[in-house]
């Protein structure tokens, strides 16, 4: 990338953010905001791509090991879908850095220029606005198009990003589809990100089932068997001894009220149909 362009980028993002209400009006200049008042980075910076050290990424990777090993088949299934057009995924931790990846061999070259690679550093702190590093900065998905990214060197990529939480609630990471093709749709990253969102899903799902395995698994109210995102587990008195982040949002679930014996009756839809998920 020339001078011109990252100067260009650069110029961009200063006029942007010159309007004092752009950060009210529009997440992506208050990313662009934090990323220069809060970080201070430059968008024309172009060193290279900090990564953590592979005894740092062995330690991460254990740490996490729970959750993609739950994600193993997900990560799998979406790559399928969507390594054809040129994408990979990535399921990183906290941090955004990436622990896991899938990609065509064939592109592993032009992905491991880019950073889209285990051990590198995504977190907004880092690369300013991006699709890992926003969408664990403001808990929410996200898709971060091109010339989005804050730091002009990451222009040529199109990122979507969900975050994933834990069998307790807590963000854990996320799950992210990137791709460097030039002729990347917003319609195509719309069908991608549907399929982010189920395979984030699923993965939370599957997290949740092995952490609470001798438990019966049941989804609370209002869910439904084919996203299965807002799951309770019960055990054999009845009583609710987890659920996950869904769950805890639509019934107010928190840490507090599982420690106090909360009765999974209390949480079930008076005369509604529990679906029994454990097999």
């Amino acid at each position: 990338m020339g001078d011109r362009v990252r100067h260009e980028h650069a110029s961009l993002i200063r006029q942007a953010l010159d309007d004092e209400g752009a950060g009210a009006r529009s997440a992506l200049a208050a990313s662009w905001r934090r990323s220069v008042t809060l970080y201070g980075l430059d968008p024309s910076e172009h060193g290279a791509v900090e990564t953590i050290t592979e005894q740092q990424l062995h330690e991460a990777r254990q740490a996490m090991e729970p959750m993609t090993r739950a994600a193993e088949g997900v990560l799998d299934r979406l790559f399928l879908a969507v390594g054809g057009v040129g994408c990979c995924v990535l399921l990183t931790n906290a941090e955004g850095v990436p622990m896991e990846r899938r990609g065509a061999v064939a592109d592993d070259d032009t992905f491991h220029r880019w950073g889209l690679w285990p051990g590198a550093v995504w977190s907004e702190a880092v690369e300013g606005t991006n699709g890992i590093g926003t969408a664990l900065a403001e808990h929410r998905a996200v898709t971060i198009h091109r010339e989005q990214h804050f730091h002009a060197r990451n222009t040529g990529l199109s990122c979507i990003t969900h975050p994933i939480h834990d069998h307790m609630g807590r963000l854990a990471g996320a799950l992210d589809v990137s791709s460097c093709r030039a002729d990347a749709t917003e319609a195509i990253l719309g069908l991608i990100s549907a399929a982010v969102a189920d395979a984030a899903r699923a993965i939370e799902a599957q997290t949740f089932r092995q952490a609470f395995a001798d438990a019966r698994i049941v989804l609370a109210g209002g869910a439904s068997e084919r996203n299965a995102a807002a799951l309770l587990a019960v055990d054999r008195d009845d009583l609710v001894i987890g659920a996950t982040r869904a769950a805890r949002l639509s019934l107010s679930i928190t840490d507090e009220r599982i420690a106090a014996q909360l009765p999974a009756s209390d949480l079930l839809t008076p005369g509604g149909a529990e679906i029994d998920l454990r097999s």
